[in-house]
C-alpha cells in the first residue's frame, strides 16, 4: 500500500492530477498500478486522511489539496497539541512515577496487555487514549486528568491518523510498555525520558507524513 500511496501522492504533489480534477477510476488505477482493489482502496483512504482527495459518491475521488498540511484533529491543530502534551504530559510522567499505586499499575498493566493482543483499530485506538488518560489519573491531582479528558477526542483522532499513515501501533506499544515500566520502578527520571521519547516519536511521525522528502522528477516514471 506504501507503493502505492507514495504514487499516487507524488503526482497530485506534482500537479498530473491538479485541484479540482478526478483520479482514474478504481478499475483504471488498479490496471495501470497493477495491483488489488483492497490496496488501492486502503491508499485512496489514506489520501483522503491527509487532505489531499475528496471520495464523493457515485462520481469518484477528487483532488482538493497539492500538499499535505498541518492536521487538525476535532478542535486542534497538530502542533498545538502536541506542544501542549509536551508541558503536561511529560511532567504528568514524572508525577506518577512518584505517586502511582498498585492499583494504578495493574490498571495500566493489564490496559498494554489487551492493547498488544488487539486486532481491531478502533478498539486499539480508544484504549490508546485510555493509557493516557490512566497515566494522568496515577499522577494524582484531578487538574491533569482534567486536560487530558479535554484533549481525549483529538488525541484518539491523532492516534488514528498516525496508526493508519505512519504504522505507528507497535512501536507506540513498545514505548507505552517503557513508560510503565519507569512508573512501576517509580523513577521520575525514567518516567520523564521515556514519555518524552514517545511524544518525540509522535512528532517525527507527523513531520515524516506532512513533510516527507521528495521524490526526484526523474523518478516520477518509475513503476510502483
Amino acid at each position: 500500500m506504501e507503493a502505492v500511496l507514495s504514487h499516487l501522492r507524488g503526482a497530485i504533489e506534482r500537479g498530473e492530477y491538479p485541484i479540482g480534477g478526478k483520479l482514474p477510476s478504481e478499475t483504471e488505477l488498479c490496471r495501470t498500478l497493477e495491483v488489488s482493489r483492497p490496496v488501492l482502496r486502503e491508499a485512496l483512504r489514506a489520501l483522503q486522511t491527509m487532505g489531499l482527495t475528496v471520495s464523493r459518491t457515485g462520481k469518484g475521488t477528487f483532488v482538493v489539496a497539492d500538499a499535505v498540511g498541518d492536521p487538525t484533529f476535532g478542535d486542534y491543530a497538530a502542533g498545538d497539541l502536541l506542544e501542549v502534551r509536551r508541558h503536561i504530559e511529560v511532567p504528568v510522567a514524572g508525577y506518577a512515577a512518584r505517586r502511582r499505586t498498585p492499583d494504578d499499575l495493574d490498571r495500566l498493566t493489564h490496559l498494554l496487555d489487551r492493547m498488544e493482543r488487539e486486532t481491531d483499530t478502533t478498539a486499539w485506538v480508544a484504549m490508546d487514549t485510555l493509557f493516557h488518560l490512566t497515566v494522568a489519573e496515577a499522577a494524582r491531582n484531578p487538574v491533569f486528568r482534567r486536560v487530558i479528558e479535554e484533549i481525549r477526542d483529538a488525541l484518539a483522532r491523532q492516534s488514528a491518523f498516525l496508526n493508519e499513515l505512519g504504522g505507528r501501533r507497535e512501536q507506540s506499544d513498545r514505548e507505552h510498555r517503557a513508560i510503565v515500566r519507569a512508573l512501576t520502578d517509580g523513577s521520575e527520571r525514567d518516567a520523564v525520558e521515556a514519555m518524552t521519547h514517545h511524544l518525540d516519536r509522535v512528532e517525527t511521525t507527523l513531520a515524516a507524513i506532512v513533510r516527507p522528502a521528495r521524490t526526484p522528477a526523474h523518478d516520477s516514471h518509475q513503476a510502483v
